[in-house]
């Protein structure tokens, strides 16, 4: 078996604001070509894990290495799908134009993209302010992958898409995954999608709960320590002993 090769390295990460510690030591290893889940409830540090490995927030302590390089030398091979993009709506910019402030050159990469996201070309045209909540996902979707990265990060970014959108969704990121090896980091709060569609699942609670795969780690003991007794309605693989 060909050795693996570890994406990213996160090696005892922790993020304090003022006394409040977000993040306690957390320690993991994902591997090159994998689709990893952050899972955790509100307020334990999904998305603060996620803007500290993108280098937008600020570790107190620790060290994140991609590909066994620091973040400053490794910007280049990760894409970023934000969890809300906000802009004027009015604002008449087509996508195109704004796809092209990301990568100025070459006219046939955008419409390629935008078909890698399951957008036709004449999307090209539209204006941003006039697509839908999907199509404005998908768009972001095809900046991020603009310059082909090797890790794509995704902060809950399925949020507010309905269900058949959803389906698309993870059908363009599994297609990322096979097609081009792309490694895929998801905080996503939908326990039954990760279960199923994921190779590794991080639970995050402030520290590492678990690691691990979805089999392994999903248990009722570790959702109900995630989640409290809510954990019922995440837990939809034990729903029919009820």
């Amino acid at each position: 078996m060909p050795e693996k090769k570890i994406a990213i390295q996160v090696e005892d990460l922790t993020v304090q604001f003022g006394t409040d510690r977000v993040l306690d030591a957390i320690s993991f290893e994902i591997e090159a070509g994998q689709i990893v889940a952050v899972i955790g409830p509100n307020g334990s540090g999904k998305s603060t894990l996620v803007k500290t490995m993108l280098g937008l927030e600020k570790a107190d302590r620790g060290e994140i290495t991609y590909f066994g390089k620091p973040l400053s030398q490794a910007k280049q091979l990760i894409g970023y799908v934000p969890q809300r993009f906000s802009f004027d709506k009015d604002f008449p910019i087509t996508v195109k134009e704004f796809l092209k402030l990301r990568r100025p050159e070459g006219k046939n990469t955008i419409e390629h993209k935008l078909a890698a996201v399951g957008l036709k070309p004449s999307m090209a045209k539209q204006h941003l302010g006039a697509l839908s909540g999907g199509e404005l996902q998908r768009v972001l979707m095809a900046q991020a992958i603009l310059n082909s990265p090797q890790i794509l990060f995704l902060d809950e970014a399925n949020a507010g898409i309905d269900l058949a959108g959803e389906q698309n969704f993870l059908e363009i990121i599994k297609t990322l995954n096979t097609e081009h090896g792309t490694t895929i980091v998801m905080v996503s709060h939908e326990i039954d999608v990760v279960a199923r569609f994921v190779d590794q699942v991080i639970c995050l609670n402030r520290s590492l709960v678990c690691h691990g795969s979805p089999k392994e780690t999903l248990t009722e003991k570790v959702l109900v320590s995630l989640f409290g007794e809510e954990a019922g309605l995440y837990n939809h693989t034990h729903r029919h002993h009820h």
